[in-house]
């Protein structure tokens, strides 16, 4: 039996990110290979005119999976039926701009848009927030539909998760596949802990822990950390726009390991709910290390936190704790 078709709403699809993640998810590359999608795209009226066209490629390359494509500046009609809801679209900080001023503009958009979710999306719809800053409008959404459970409403460090995972990759010179478990704590800002202290690699004679295999200290608190951190702004320098490719590419991750479950003994990286785990005040969206399973995810409990991480997650979670203030000060 065929499967019935999954309503996937992506907003901002006009853009860098858009263009790079609504081929993939027609690929079957988020979903899985068996799972036919209906793409929803979402943009606002300036981009209606590259929309469409993004729509006309769509038709063009003939996905299998593809039934049908919905592209509109319409929040209703584009929120109407979703069940995976990927929100890219956002007010992106302009040179000169102060936060408090992005922070307002994102406030009012996700209002919106959480809103049409709350009214028009499939009861269990399953949210992931990429537009930054990505944590604080998933809290703003999620102010906005409370009838989506708060467990459905996430944002991406699926991003930050790979970068790590590259920079070990390279370090060790080994397959990206074969490391594992590493976390990134906290805010997708350059705040964000990546910690490797429980992450291993997969060798001949069985699973070996990468901060021995490393064997730098210095580097793997130092220049590995802030490398990471920094990775959007090396991007930007380099390309002259920002990461699409890779956060395409992490969006679908994001969604797939949630949907179709985590391999056994490996964790990824999501922004989640707090629901206080590692005294992270609750009521922050804020990254963990997570394992998924039956399309819910749970924070992996019980690792060891030393002196320094403990440092990092806490300073993490004070500038999300403020970013929280700044959000709900926009909203009176």
């Amino acid at each position: 039996m065929a499967k019935e078709p999954v309503r996937v709403l992506v907003t901002g699809a006009a853009g860098q990110i858009g263009y790079a993640l609504v081929p993939m998810i027609a690929r079957g590359i988020m979903l899985g290979p068996d799972q036919p999608v209906i793409l929803h795209m979402l943009d606002i009226p300036p981009a209606a005119e590259a929309l469409n066209g993004v729509k006309m490629e769509l038709v063009d390359a003939a996905f299998p999976l593809l039934k049908g494509v919905v592209a509109t500046t319409d929040a209703v009609e584009a929120c109407t039926g979703v069940s995976v809801a990927v929100m890219v679209g956002g007010f992106p900080r302009k040179e000169g701009m102060e936060r408090k001023d992005v922070m307002s503009k994102n406030v009012s958009i996700y209002k919106a848009q959480a809103s049409a979710l709350e009214k028009y999306a499939a009861p269990n719809c399953k949210v992931l927030v990429v537009a930054n800053p990505a944590n604080t409008n998933a809290l703003i959404l999620k102010e906005f539909a409370p009838s989506i459970p708060e467990k459905n409403i996430t944002c991406l460090t699926r991003l930050d998760h790979n970068r790590a995972l590259g920079q070990i990759s390279e370090r060790l010179n080994v397959q990206v596949s074969e490391v594992k478990n590493v976390i990134i704590w906290g805010n997708h800002s350059s705040t964000q802990y990546p910690d490797v202290t429980h992450a291993t690699i997969k060798t001949p004679e069985g699973e070996k822990p990468v901060p021995a295999l490393v064997n730098d200290d210095a580097w793997l608190k130092g220049e590995f950390i802030t490398t990471v951190q920094q990775r959007g702004a090396a991007i930007i320098k380099a390309r002259k726009l920002s990461s699409a490719l890779s956060a395409a590419s992490s969006a679908c991750d994001h969604i797939r390991d949630w949907v179709l479950g985590t391999a056994e003994g490996t964790w990824v990286s999501m922004g989640v709910y707090s629901d206080g785990s590692y005294n992270v005040p609750a009521g922050l969206i804020y990254s963990f290390p997570v394992t998924c399973s039956g399309g819910e995810w749970k924070i992996v409990q019980g690792l060891s936190i030393d002196e320094f991480s403990r440092g990092k997650l806490d300073a993490t979670a004070a500038e999300l704790a403020e970013e929280k203030a700044l959000a709900y000060s926009c909203l009176s």
